[in-house]
């Protein structure tokens, strides 16, 4: 079954169904469940406190009305199991209504499941459709898996571009979720990629290990940028699979896991991934998207997370989907 088209028409329908928690209209104590063990106070306080602005939790813990076992805390304290929060009535301006994705997206991605236990759920992600929700994205992947009612406790290990494909990982519990973080922030995730590039690649494996740094543009657009000075580092390694016309089929593995890492370090290359709208230009483009080419040709297709105390080694595959592969048989080969 294809993925449904994530557009205009179909979008996301309006419920007036109460929020999962609603805000505390008087003094609140609460016990730390085994989920929100370690969790920070302000990141704590901003889930039970859903639509109130961060300038406002950081005002009720600075004003010492948050108390953690009788006791004033800062933001960045730690909670832990069995600790008592007191939560002091919160009041904002109600949301006319409540934003819950579409049937068809909640089943697509029901279908998209790759992999599941108890610590974690993986899910091709279809492109088109982002990680989370956030400025003029009604909701993500995280928000309709939420909406689906079926687990206690759900967070994004990792992210995806919007217009990426494949592995995205999503996790159960708080532990699991932390063990996923270590590994991404500490580079012992290993991470590969399917990705089509314009033009051929020349030679064998290429590294590209160049620092990113986020920038703005007249108009308030963001993108990446190469800046070895003030930038973060990034390296990935493109690796050959097979040329076709006017492009290279290559598997990126990346050390790092920047915004835009394959997007840029392939520019880089002087081969943008195919299908790119924001770091590939037009005229290159336009042999590739003149036979078809929809969306970037980009597809997380591995992820792999070491062995980690009572955690064992994680491996998940998400092939390459039914268009990317039917792209590449009317693409061709190349000579």
């Amino acid at each position: 079954m294809s993925a449904p088209k994530f557009t205009k028409a179909n979008r996301p329908s309006k419920s007036t169904e109460a929020p999962a928690e609603a805000l505390p209209t008087q003094v609140l104590h609460v016990k730390v469940t085994a989920n929100e063990d370690g969790q920070r106070i302000d990141n704590f306080l901003m889930k039970r406190l859903p639509g109130v602005p961060k300038s406002h939790v950081y005002l009720i813990l600075r004003s010492g009305q948050v108390r953690v076992d009788g006791g004033r805390v800062k933001p960045d304290h730690k909670i832990a199991l069995d600790q008592e929060i007191r939560i002091p009535p919160v009041r904002i301006a109600e949301k006319s209504e409540q934003i819950r994705a579409p049937d068809a997206v909640l089943n697509r991605l029901r279908e998209a499941i790759v992999y599941e236990d108890e610590h974690y759920l993986a899910i091709c992600k279809p492109a088109g459709l982002a990680s989370h929700g956030g400025t003029g994205i009604a909701y993500g992947v995280i928000e309709a898996a939420r909406g689906w009612g079926k687990y206690d406790f759900l967070e994004l290990a990792h992210r995806l571009d919007r217009d990426t494909s494949g592995v995205l990982l999503l996790a159960k519990s708080r532990p699991g979720l932390l063990r996923a973080q270590r590994a991404f922030r500490e580079g012992l995730a290993d991470k590969r990629y399917f990705a089509l590039i314009v033009g051929r690649l020349q030679g064998g494996a290429r590294d590209v290990d160049a620092a990113l740094v986020k920038r703005s543009i007249p108009g308030g657009e963001r993108f990446i940028d190469i800046d070895e000075e003030d930038g973060k580092p990034s390296k990935s390694r493109f690796v050959p699979q097979a040329h076709y016309k006017d492009a290279t089929l290559c598997e990126v593995h990346i050390f790092s896991g920047r915004t835009h890492q394959i997007r840029v370090h392939a520019l880089a290359l002087g081969h943008p991934v195919a299908g790119d709208r924001k770091y590939g230009l037009r005229d290159d483009q336009k042999p590739i998207r003149d036979k078809g080419l929809r969306r970037m040709f980009l597809h997380s297709h591995f992820l792999q997370l070491p062995a980690d105390g009572e955690f064992g080694k994680l491996i998940i595959n998400a092939p390459m989907t039914e268009e990317l592969r039917e792209f590449l048989d009317v693409l061709g080969p190349g000579r």
